[in-house]
């Protein structure tokens, strides 16, 4: 096979992992939405009563937020205390309801052959399609991926058919927010922006018959509700949307975003009231203050211009997730005057998108151009050594970037040449704060604008403590 065309990791694992690194990156957890689950008029009915007020939440006993047992949630049996203190690790296995491994399976010999290695990972996609703690087994559905008084439901495929569900909406296409879709389908309808209702049908075999692709910002109404895409600032195809429902109350669900100062001139939020908001909550904490996209980009070409002046046989890798990030290899595209090269698998994913800009700088050669795209997982000085390794001939050094808003620091802030990459023979890697979520400053700024009258945090819900800070957030941005 020829290596500069090579799909490398596309296989079941490496599009799970991958998707996996997408959102862990920025914040995701499989299991976030294990929220607690009581009676329909208890939890989640006070949590939407509490608006931005959540103080119902707390028992006057304990003064900390309800706190439901996960255990019970999940299916799985509580462990008592003298079990637990005898539990050792691998015994987890047997709590999730996996076969344990056998020392024969989970340490093979280096000289085992690659059919071995071939039944190994048939066997553990078998245990994680038949464990309780599996995507693919249905959970009851978090309240508050449901919109009040409509037969909607935002993000919620992974739950199977949702009762009383009639139009499924997805904000975007990223593994957490369409995990269960498949081309088994058969739920309902689903409704998403038209780029990502291409990736539905490129990627998941969705069946089409089931995809209404809406138009940004075009009003549509379905099932009597108002309902208009507006554009996210997220990945390709992400977007906001908008429910009016038929007595006026207004919902604005995010998805994934980064808020930014052009929302603020859209009709349907400039002096327009949003009742309940379902915010993006990936960094809402203080300490997540971004420089800005635009900054970022300036950045990354000032460095892999100052770099190819020393070393001009550089090699220059940008880390990319299924989608997204697209800007950042496109910026340094531009500004040098050459071509992108990606795998087969990515490039018929950046062809559907139908942006020029892209398309007509794809190559399908890897040695024609010095600009190469792949998975953010392959950002390790070995993967990279073994990179440069198949390009040797042309090239002696790489310098790879890996932008996501988790290499934010602190210290550094906005003072971008305080960044430190990490150097290692050959290979020069810098983190770069490219995120694109909402920082902190960004978030208080976008709620301060909308003053919703209640606000739903949709990341980083499933501790009590976690929820308790972010709603003190909001109190006091709302105060303002």
């Amino acid at each position: 096979m020829d290596v500069s065309d090579e799909d490398d990791d596309e296989g079941f694992v490496s599009r799970f992992n991958d998707d996996v690194e997408d959102e862990e990156a920025e914040g995701f957890s499989f299991y976030d939405d294990v929220v607690e689950e009581e009676e329909e008029e208890g939890f989640a009915s006070d949590f939407y009563k509490a608006g931005s007020d959540w103080s119902c939440l707390v028992t006057p006993e304990t003064k900390k937020m309800k706190q439901a047992d996960l255990l019970q949630i999940w299916g799985l049996q509580k462990i008592s205390p003298v079990t637990k203190k005898k539990t050792k690790q691998t015994d987890l296995f047997q709590i999730w309801g996996l076969q344990k491994p056998s020392p024969s399976t989970s340490t093979s010999p280096a000289s085992s052959s690659s059919s071995s290695a071939r039944k190994t990972t048939t066997s553990l996609r078998k245990r994680l399609r038949n464990s309780p703690l599996t995507n693919d087994t249905p959970r009851q559905c978090p309240f508050y991926k449901k919109l009040p008084g409509t037969p909607f439901t935002v993000d919620a495929f992974r739950y199977g058919c949702v009762q009383g569900c009639s139009a499924y909406f997805l904000t975007h296409f990223h593994a957490d927010h369409y995990m269960g879709l498949t081309k088994a389908w058969s739920h309902g309808p689903i409704y998403c922006s038209s780029l990502t209702s291409r990736l539905l049908r490129l990627s998941l075999s969705v069946n089409p018959s089931f995809i209404h692709p809406l138009e940004l910002d075009v009003e549509y109404t379905i099932n009597g509700i108002k309902v208009t895409l507006i554009e996210a600032n997220h990945c390709p195809g992400a977007a906001l949307i908008h429910f009016r429902l038929l007595d006026g109350t207004c919902y604005l669900h995010t998805g994934d975003f980064r808020a930014c100062k052009q929302m603020q001139t859209h009709p349907l939020l400039f002096n327009q009231r949003v009742h309940v908001l379902y915010l993006d909550t990936t960094y809402c904490n203080p300490r997540y203050k971004f420089p800005s996209k635009e900054d970022v980009l300036s950045y990354v070409v000032r460095i892999t211009k100052e770099f190819l002046r020393k070393q001009p046989r550089t090699l220059i890798v940008v880390g990319s997730y299924s989608i997204g990030k697209e800007c950042v290899y496109l910026a340094i595209a531009k500004a040098l005057g050459i071509k992108i090269f990606a795998n087969a698998s990515r490039r018929r994913i950046l062809q559907s998108f139908g942006w020029d800009d892209i398309s007509k700088n794809l190559c399908t050669d890897g040695k024609a151009t010095c600009l190469h795209v792949l998975p953010m997982s392959s950002l390790r000085v070995e993967r990279l050594e073994e990179h440069l390794k198949a390009y040797r001939e042309q090239y002696g050094a790489v310098l790879a970037f890996r932008p996501t808003g988790w290499t934010y620091s602190e210290k550094i802030g906005e003072h971008l040449d305080l960044i430190k990459p990490i150097v290692k023979g050959k290979i020069t890697i810098y983190g770069v704060p490219y995120s694109e979520h909402s920082s902190f400053t960004e978030l208080r700024e976008f709620v301060q604008f909308l003053r919703p009258d209640k606000i739903i945090p949709t990341v980083n819900i499933s501790n009590a403590g976690s929820r308790e800070k972010m709603q003190s957030c909001f109190r006091e941005w709302l105060r303002r």
